[in-house]
């Protein structure tokens, strides 16, 4: 018998373990604009860095000793598990061209994959694919 989740919170939060630390809070806090809560031990070694995108809670943490294995670099079909993460977004343009002046990876340019529906997908610092996509 499924009974399902019952959420307390209508958002997902989301954990990536960073080798580059400041790298990847230029990116989320600096240049994708999150809020940055503030910054806690991890219990296994290391630091959190805490970030709200809207509801979702994004944790960055650089565990110590840190791991050598970066995710795989082929876009979203390059392997399997979790690969990409999706933000909606009204002003996809502006943030395509923030992250290309930025020096992020454009791994899909600006591109309309139906009516109404345009996305695009970058790189953070270390590889992890992010998607933006703007709705009609």
């Amino acid at each position: 018998l499924v009974m399902g989740i019952r959420l307390k919170k209508n958002a997902v939060d989301l954990g990536i373990v960073a080798k580059d630390g400041p790298a990847m809070l230029s990116f989320y806090k600096d240049l994708l604009g999150f809020r940055h809560e503030g910054d806690i031990p991890f219990p296994m070694g290391g630091v959190m860095h805490r970030l709200w995108c809207g509801d979702s809670l994004i944790k960055i943490v650089v565990p110590q000793p840190s791991p050598e294995k970066f995710p795989e670099r082929q876009g979203i079909t390059g392997a399997f598990g979790f690969r990409y993460w999706t933000m909606i977004v009204e002003n996809l343009k502006e943030i395509m061209t923030d992250c290309e002046v930025y020096g992020a990876e454009i791994i899909t340019p600006v591109t309309t994959i139906r009516p109404g529906v345009t996305i695009g997908i970058v790189t953070d610092p270390e590889g992890n694919l992010v998607e933006f996509v703007e709705q009609e």
